[in-house]
């Protein structure tokens, strides 16, 4: 994919001025011209730019860690899936693995008793790294205190939000837009509910942005380089390959494979989004090599990008799927650490003791692995608020993690009845917006290869249509963080878009500007109407109901 399709890619930067033409640009600032947009170039042109690069985000991140944290222990007892995963996370500070635990344990662990697990170990379905991210908010403050073991999910939603708005800016070259984003990440219903709760799936979502945010620096390195070497052999009149020239090596997308085995081990539906962004680097890439006139362009992506990249970054995703279970292969008391003991394998004599004992052990975590395939292919029991991902994008039937009621006088009622309520619902004016923003996108993408919209459709496509195929399984809405922040890149960016046309057209840039104002406050107002109900405060129980839109969301 090329930067073919921004509005403003005529215009170039000016090159520094080369002794033998003051006013030509070198062969290496006009292939610059074709890989990046005028905008991009120009990003951290200033001193003024720069700062801003960096403060503006930090604003946001602030603003969206003042909306988390501020009664982040609220309510004070486990809600929802927190009864697996925070307990787990407990004992495996404890302890080193996850211990099981007697039936209705909750009650003892809310009145604060936290030691009532059994000595072996539990038999869990998810990888251990995302609660090991939970027991580090446990390791720091008290562990029996619902803030600190929400803590890490707060803390990485903020890091998300910072790096969702310098991406965003370095993607479009507009610190607005990066904004934009951020912006909407902070003030929606899904991200600050699982903020401010104790679950995987931040912890997923987290690493899947650090990834896209790694792969996004590693095209902007690749272009760079592809540029200077291309130049090179031109400048010096020799030719270049029909394939283009070899890229080498690149710590960013090394980083981003790493990253992306991470992601896997907190949730192994992380290997979504390894596998689509696989795809989406090398269309960049050949993307690249079509803009600097490489014949063969796409034979070159194939053998000289396609191909390296698949032996360096499948290797180390599962290299760093690996890291995620270290707790497992160091701990003897890990559930079926010693299964091979009772199931032997044969090995040739010839074959060193040291690698039949590696081999046993990873033998023992194969068997794990097939017994957690089988839970979730096998899951299908109803559940109250499981919902058919067809509806997710427009929050159709949203996850309620929390409820209570209360007449007057009781809970501290000070109303007829009122109601406690934590439901994962995202802004709707927001997700409605952006799901016809993705819409859009798509049919950009297909119609004009454009390179951003092709990265945010990778990573909705990643998050979300994988569970299309899986209707029946026991699934839920709440899954939507996993991708969300691309939905806020979505709508940011068709905003963005909005106004590069805007001043394309001066006679109708108040109007879009008063469009786009009008909708940031609708859009405001309507995350403040249900901050209430993302964040337990006790309300009314009729202001609740006003919150109902839909009879699905009951």
């Amino acid at each position: 994919m090329s930067d073919s399709s921004f509005p403003d890619n005529s215009v170039t930067i000016p090159a520094v001025p080369s002794e033998k033409d003051a006013h030509e640009p070198s062969t290496y600032d006009r292939l610059l011209g074709s890989l990046f947009s005028a905008r991009q170039l120009a990003v951290d042109a200033t001193r003024r730019a720069r700062m801003w690069g960096w403060l503006a985000p930090s604003l946001v991140a602030l603003f969206a860690g003042v909306l988390r944290f501020i009664r982040l222990g609220q309510p004070p007892t486990l809600v929802f899936d927190e009864t697996y995963y925070v307990k787990g996370a407990y004992t495996l500070l404890r302890n080193g693995y996850e211990n099981d635990w007697p039936d209705d344990p909750n009650e003892a662990w809310n009145s604060g008793v936290l030691d009532g697990y059994l000595p072996n170990a539990d038999y869990v379905v998810h990888p251990p790294l995302g609660k090991w991210m939970i027991a580090f908010g446990m390791w720091i403050g008290d562990p029996s205190n619902a803030f600190f073991w929400r803590f890490s999910t707060a803390l990485v939603s903020v890091i998300a939000v910072f790096l969702i708005v310098r991406v965003v800016r370095s993607m479009t070259g507009s610190t607005l837009a990066g904004v934009a984003a951020g912006g909407l990440f902070a003030i929606d219903g899904v991200a600050i509910v699982h903020a401010r709760t104790g679950l995987l799936d931040s912890f997923l979502m987290f690493f899947v942005v650090v990834a896209f945010v790694l792969l996004v620096k590693d095209r902007t390195w690749r272009r760079k380089r592809l540029a200077r070497r291309v130049a090179a052999r031109i400048d010096h009149g020799l030719p270049v390959s029909d394939w283009g020239p070899r890229l080498g090596w690149s710590w960013w997308r090394f980083s981003a494979a790493l990253t992306l085995g991470l992601a896997c081990g907190v949730k192994w539906s992380g290997l979504y989004f390894l596998a689509v962004f696989c795809v989406m680097a090398v269309l960049w890439d050949a993307g690249a090599r079509k803009a600097v006139g490489v014949k063969h362009w796409m034979l070159g992506a194939f053998w000289r990008d396609a191909v390296p990249s698949a032996l360096i970054m499948l290797p180390t995703a599962f290299m760093g799927y690996l890291l995620a279970w270290t707790s497992w292969f160091v701990n003897d008391n890990s559930y079926g650490r010693h299964w091979h003991v009772d199931h032997p394998g044969s090995y040739w004599e010839w074959i060193p003791t040291w690698m039949t004992n590696i081999s046993e052990v990873l033998r023992s975590l194969w068997n794990y692995h097939s017994s957690m395939m089988n839970f979730h292919t096998g899951l299908s029991a109803e559940h109250t608020y499981m919902a058919n991902p067809w509806g997710w994008l427009i929050q159709l039937r949203p996850t309620s993690f929390y409820w209570e009621k209360s007449v007057s006088g009781e809970n501290g009622c000070s109303f007829d009845e009122c109601a406690v309520a934590v439901t994962s619902l995202g802004n709707p004016l927001l997700w409605w917006l952006a799901t016809a923003a993705f819409a859009y996108l798509l049919f950009r993408l297909v119609t004009r290869a454009d390179w951003i919209a092709g990265g945010i459709v990778a990573g909705v496509v990643a998050g979300w249509v994988p569970w299309l195929f899986f209707p029946d399984r026991t699934i839920f809405t709440f899954y939507t963080i996993a991708f969300a922040p691309f939905m806020y890149m979505a709508l940011a960016y068709v905003g963005y878009l909005l106004w590069l046309r805007a001043e394309q057209h001066p006679e109708h840039k108040s109007t879009v500007k008063i469009l786009l104002i009008g909708f940031t406050i609708l859009i405001l107002i309507v995350s403040l109407f249900f901050y209430p109900i993302w964040t337990a405060m006790q309300v009314p129980y009729d202001f609740w109901r006003l919150h109902m839109w839909l009879p699905s969301w009951v």
